[in-house]
């Protein structure tokens, strides 16, 4: 029996949706048919799984793009190539990987990725900090280097700083020599944002934090704000924001009235990213920078909580109805 035909007959464990709702239409099957890569993918044998707001707004049925039902979540995953296409060159089986877009379902023991959203994982992370790669940090690069376009000395401000967009945010600002604000809502997220490297922390939830931020810049405010939840706070980003200065909206959950004339008097830009609109090009430039912070140590994902694969249901709760949010929650199989 060949590889195609060892694959068509081999089952996994893996999470399904077959309608939309919320945590509890999460289901573990065990008889879920292993996917086979395609000519230019890879197929992870999954080792962890990272879970992220978004697959919430997706099993919910309210985000713009859903997939047909039934379907196997996530899109973060790290693990052990099981098997490549006919077209792929750069990795073979036994490597250890990461994938930031399975388009089989990261919630799986086995998951399928285009080799442009796959990278190498090196051996100097685990495969939990693997899981936490993909979403997190190639959102906060496109947020950070190519919507923003950050420059050497600049000061920037990440609003949620605590979690793992935010986490990843300030790691990749530091490494390109910015000055890092930092807020978040609990004593242990603000330690947990300084030890990643802001110079300065603010709890989000305490009255008068905006104007400890503008005094700590002078007065100016910072050139960069990349804001997680714009919905509450993005008039507030508009008073603080320096002259000239840029806001990337990564989170939304939400409306909210805000006066235009503020970005007219400092020549602002208000601007959204979804990762989704990268460029194959911009995906490798992407994977190509993160290897190398592996190499040089400066990338170390945080992960805040492991799950087994059949407490889903509870890790999707947690994702987004918790007190302060710390690092990425992942599944373990």
């Amino acid at each position: 029996m060949n590889l195609g035909q060892q694959l068509r007959s081999a089952v996994m464990r893996a999470i399904r949706v077959h309608q939309w709702g919320g945590p509890e239409v999460l289901k573990c099957e065990t008889n879920v048919p292993v996917p086979k890569p395609g000519e230019n993918q890879v197929l992870i044998k999954v080792h962890a799984s990272g879970i992220n707001p978004v697959d919430t707004y997706i099993r919910s049925g309210v985000y713009a793009s859903k997939p047909e039902l039934p379907y196997t979540p996530g899109s973060d995953a790290a693990g052990v190539v099981e098997a490549v296409g006919p077209n792929v060159t750069n990795f073979k089986k036994g490597d250890r990987v990461y994938s930031a877009s399975c388009v089989s379902g990261a919630y799986a023991e086995y998951a399928v990725s285009d080799v442009v959203n796959a990278g190498h994982l090196g051996e100097k992370l685990s495969y939990s900090q693997g899981a936490s790669l993909g979403v997190p940090y190639y959102t906060a690069y496109r947020a950070l280097v190519k919507k923003a376009q950050i420059k050497p000395g600049e000061t920037v401000l990440v609003h949620g700083a605590s979690g793992a967009v935010g986490l990843a945010s300030v790691q990749i600002a530091r490494s390109q020599g910015l000055r890092v604000l930092g807020t978040a809502g609990t004593p242990e997220g603000l330690k947990l944002v300084s030890r990643n490297g802001a110079s300065d922390v603010f709890n989000h939830r305490e009255e008068g934090y905006a104007e400890k931020i503008l005094a700590a810049t002078g007065g100016k405010g910072p050139n960069v704000i990349l804001e997680m939840l714009s919905n509450v706070n993005l008039q507030r980003d508009l008073e603080m924001v320096n002259f000239q200065g840029r806001i990337v909206v990564i989170g939304c959950r939400g409306t909210i009235e805000i006066n235009p004339r503020l970005m007219m008097g400092k020549e602002s830009q208000v601007m959204g990213m979804m990762l989704r609109a990268s460029t194959p090009d911009e995906w490798r430039e992407t994977t190509a920078f993160l290897e190398d912070g592996m190499v040089s140590g400066w990338l170390q994902p945080v992960v805040g909580k492991e799950y087994p694969l059949e407490d889903v249901a509870k890790a999707h709760d947690d994702i987004i109805n918790n007190t302060g949010t710390l690092g990425k929650l992942v599944l373990k199989l």
